[in-house]
C-alpha cells in the first residue's frame, strides 16, 4: 500500500512537461510491438491507430521521413518525439501566436500582456501575471532572461493549470467561513455505506472512504454530511444497512472507527453524522457510548463555550469537530440550562408527538391520546417504535398490535439524546409552522418529491426558511437502482445538504462535483447573497430583477488526444463532437452541441460557437461533455467536466477532460475561446 501511494504520489506531482514525457513513453512502448527500442512505419501505422487519428497514408509517411534523422527506416527516442512535435503541430495555437507576435517567432513581454489583457481578461493582473508565466512556461534560459515566450512556451502555459477554464483563484479557501451553517451548500451523502443497490447492495466502510473503481468518494471527496442507518444487532452490537432490505450488514463500531480515521484527511471542516436511528433503548446506549469512546474529542457534545447561541455556528467555528444529526428529547436552550444537572429527563409523551415520532407514529399516539386506552403500531413498525414498558400485547382481529399505555420508557435514550447539538431532527409541517414552531439548530429532512412540490408552491417561502434553518433532501425511495436525482434546483432553493448517491457516477454527480470542486473541495460552498437573505424576494421558478442577465459565447476550438470509446476494436477511431449544457435555474437550463467530426479523435477541429442566455448566473452550472457520434444508437460518452459559473475564466482555455468516474483523462482535452457579455438592461 505504501508503495502504491508513492506511486500515485509521484504521477500526482508531475509538472506538465513531466507528464508528456511519460505519455510519449508509454505510447512508444505501445507501438513498438516487437519490443526492438525502433518502430518501423507499419508500426507507426498501427500506433495512428491506438492513438485515435485516422491520416492520409501519404501525409504520415512524409511526417515519418522527416523525423527519420538518421535515414535508417525505423524511429528510435527522440526521433519519435520529433515525429509526435509534427503530428501534434497546433495550427489554431500557432495562428493565434502570430496574431500577438510581430515577427512570428516570439512574444515580447508587453506582447504578452496584451494577449492576456485583451483575450484572457486577466486586466490589472497582466504586468505581474505575465512575468510570473515566462518564468514558468519558457523552456529556454535566454528567453527567461529576455522576458520573451516562445510558441513552446506559449503552448506549454495554454495546456497548463494557468491557462486551464477552471479560475485557480478558486481552487484553494477562498470564501469566508465565518457565516452560519445554514448559509452554506454542504456536501452531503446518502445511504453512505451502501456501494452498489439500495436492495441487495453491499454494505461497507469502503463507502465512507471510496468505492471500487472509483478515483475519491464520501470523505475523501469532501463529503462533509454522511448517513448512518444502524439496527439492532446481534450480541448486542448495532449493525448498520439499508432497512427491511437484503442489503448486507456492518458493524456501527466499525463505521465510527473508520469516519474517526478519514473524517479530516481531506477538509477539516465539520463533519455531520446524519443518524437514522431504529435501535432499541439497550442499543442506543450502545451507539451513544461508541460515539462518545471512538470519536473522543472529535466529538462535539456540548454547545460551543457552554453558551446559548442565538443562530448557527460557523464552518470556521466548528473546524475539526463532528457533529451528530438526529432525534433529541429536549430543546438546546434546556440543555444549556440543566447541563450541571445529573438526572435523566423524563418522557413527555405530548412533547414528542410533535417534534420526535415518525409521521406515521405521531398519528397512532393521537388517536391514543383521545382513547386513552391504547396505541396502534403501523405496519413494519420499527423497533423505535415499541419501546413501551407494556403488560403484554393485546390481539387484534386487524393483524395490528394493540398495547397499554399504563407505563411508559422514553423512546430515545438519554445518553444518545445528548450527543444532538445543533441539528436536532424534526418533522416538516408547514414553513409558517416553522416560523412559529422551531429553533435555528432544527432540521427538516425532505424526499425529493416534496421538495420539489414546495420550490413551485411556495419558493420564495423555501429560500427564506434556508436562510436561518438547515434542510436535508433525500432521494425517492423507488430509486432502487441508487440512481441520483438533479441536485441543482434544490440548491436553487438554497437546500443546504442535498443527499447523493455518491457510489452511482453520471450527470447528476457531475454537477455535484463540480460544484464542491471549488474552494479548497472542503465540502462548504457559500450560498450566493440572495439566498442567505432572510428577506429575500428571489423565487428560484420566477426570478425576477435587480438579476441581469448575461450572454455566454463558447468558441468549441478543438480537441486533443481523445481517448477511445471501445478499446476492445483496435481500427475504430471516434467521431466526436462536444456537448455544452447549463443547469441552473429552469430558465437557464439549456443544451447546445457542435457537428461531429469524422475518424479523429486525436486533434479534431471544430470552430463552432455556442450562444447561451443565462438570468442567474451565480447558481448557473457548466458541462462540457465530449461524445462519440453515433448514427446507429445513442452518442457514447468520452470525457466531461464540470464548473460552477462563477469559477468560470474568460479567453482561450482548455478543459482537461475527466471519466465517468471523475478520473483524469489526460492529455485529453478540448481548446475553447469563452466570453461572457452582461446586458444593459435590467430584467424584468
Amino acid at each position: 500500500m505504501q508503495g502504491l501511494q508513492l506511486l500515485v504520489d509521484l504521477v500526482t506531482s508531475m509538472d506538465q512537461q513531466e507528464r508528456l514525457d511519460q505519455w510519449l513513453s508509454d505510447w512508444f512502448q505501445r507501438g513498438d510491438k516487437n519490443q526492438d527500442g525502433r518502430m518501423s512505419f507499419e508500426e507507426v501505422q498501427r500506433l495512428l491507430h491506438l492513438m485515435n487519428v485516422e491520416m492520409d497514408q501519404e501525409y504520415a509517411f512524409s511526417l515519418f521521413q522527416t523525423a527519420d534523422i538518421s535515414q535508417s527506416g525505423t524511429l528510435e527516442g527522440e526521433e519519435f518525439v520529433q515525429f509526435y512535435k509534427a503530428l501534434t503541430k497546433r495550427n489554431e495555437v500557432q495562428e493565434l501566436f502570430e496574431n500577438f507576435s510581430a515577427d512570428g517567432q516570439k512574444l515580447t513581454l508587453l506582447e504578452f500582456v496584451d494577449f492576456l489583457q485583451e483575450e484572457q481578461k486577466e486586466k490589472d493582473y497582466a504586468p505581474d501575471l505575465a512575468l510570473e508565466l515566462i518564468n514558468c512556461h519558457e523552456p529556454s534560459d535566454s528567453g527567461k532572461l529576455r522576458h520573451v515566450l516562445s510558441m513552446d512556451g506559449f503552448l506549454s502555459y495554454l495546456c497548463s493549470k494557468d491557462g486551464d477554464i477552471f479560475n485557480p483563484a478558486c481552487l484553494p479557501i477562498y470564501q469566508d467561513m465565518t457565516q452560519p451553517l445554514s448559509h452554506y451548500f454542504i456536501n452531503s451523502s446518502h445511504n453512505t455505506y451502501l456501494v452498489r443497490d439500495q436492495l441487495c447492495g453491499q454494505s461497507s466502510v469502503e463507502g465512507y472512504i471510496r468505492c471500487s473503481g472509483v478515483e475519491k468518494r464520501a470523505l475523501k471527496r469532501g463529503c462533509r454530511c454522511v448517513e448512518v442507518d444502524v439496527w439492532d444487532g446481534p450480541s448486542g452490537e448495532p449493525v448498520v444497512y439499508h432497512g427491511h432490505t437484503l442489503t448486507s450488514r456492518i458493524l456501527f463500531k466499525d463505521v465510527v472507527a473508520t469516519v474517526a480515521e478519514y473524517a479530516f484527511q481531506t477538509s477539516d471542516y465539520p463533519l455531520i453524522l446524519s443518524l437514522e436511528n431504529h435501535c432499541s433503548w439497550e442499543q442506543q446506549q450502545t451507539l451513544a457510548q461508541h460515539l462518545t469512546e471512538i470519536l473522543g474529542e472529535q466529538l462535539l457534545s456540548t454547545p460551543l463555550d457552554g453558551l446559548l447561541p442565538t443562530q448557527l455556528p460557523s464552518p470556521e467555528q466548528l473546524r475539526g469537530k463532528i457533529l451528530v444529526k438526529g432525534k433529541k428529547l429536549e430543546t438546546l436552550e434546556q440543555d444549556v440550562e440543566d447541563e450541571d444537572e445529573e438526572e435523566e429527563p423524563e418522557c413527555d409523551l405530548e412533547q414528542q408527538q410533535g417534534s420526535e415520532l415518525e409521521p406515521e407514529l405521531q398519528e397512532s399516539f393521537l388517536q391514543s391520546k383521545d382513547k386513552k386506552k391504547v396505541v396502534k403500531c403501523p405496519p413494519f413498525c420499527p423497533p423505535i417504535c415499541c419501546q413501551i414498558m407494556t403488560q403484554g400485547p393485546i390481539p387484534d382481529p386487524g393483524g395490528l398490535l394493540l398495547l397499554p399505555m399504563q407505563k411508559l420508557k422514553p423512546i430515545l435514550c438519554p445518553a444518545l439524546s445528548a450527543l444532538v447539538v445543533y441539528l436536532k431532527s424534526v418533522p416538516f409541517h408547514s414553513f409558517s409552522h416553522s416560523k412559529e414552531n422551531y429553533h435555528f439548530y432544527e432540521i427538516s429532512s425532505f424526499s425529493e418529491s416534496k421538495a420539489r412540490n414546495l420550490i413551485k408552491e411556495a419558493g420564495n417561502e423555501f429560500v427564506q426558511h434556508n436562510t436561518w434553518q438547515l434542510s436535508r433532501v433525500y432521494p425517492s425511495g423507488l430509486r432502487t437502482d441508487s440512481s441520483n436525482y438533479n441536485p441543482q434546483e434544490l440548491w436553487n432553493a438554497g437546500c443546504q445538504m442535498v443527499a447523493m448517491n455518491m457510489q452511482t457516477a453520471g450527470l447528476e454527480m457531475d454537477i455535484c462535483d463540480g460544484l464542491f470542486r471549488q474552494n479548497g473541495v472542503c465540502g462548504y460552498v457559500l450560498k450566493p447573497d440572495f439566498l442567505r437573505d432572510v428577506q429575500s424576494s428571489f423565487h428560484p421558478e420566477r426570478p425576477i430583477s435587480p438579476y441581469k442577465a448575461q450572454t455566454l459565447l463558447v468558441q468549441v476550438i478543438s480537441g486533443q488526444q481523445l481517448p477511445k470509446v471501445n478499446n476492445t476494436k483496435e481500427k475504430s477511431i471516434v467521431d466526436p463532437l462536444v456537448k455544452v449544457e447549463i443547469f441552473g435555474i429552469h430558465a437557464d437550463t439549456a443544451r447546445q452541441e457542435t457537428n461531429y467530426v469524422e475518424n479523429n479523435g486525436f486533434n479534431p477541429y471544430w470552430g463552432q460557437t455556442l450562444s447561451f442566455r443565462v438570468l442567474v448566473p451565480e447558481l448557473a452550472t457548466l458541462r462540457f461533455v465530449v461524445k462519440d457520434y453515433d448514427w446507429k444508437s445513442r452518442n457514447e460518452f468520452i470525457g466531461q467536466f464540470t464548473l460552477p459559473w462563477t469559477c468560470m475564466k474568460q479567453g482561450y482555455r482548455h478543459i482537461h477532460l475527466l471519466s465517468r468516474d471523475g478520473i483524469s483523462l489526460h492529455p485529453a482535452s478540448i481548446f475553447v475561446y469563452i466570453s461572457i457579455r452582461e446586458e444593459l438592461e435590467i430584467e424584468s
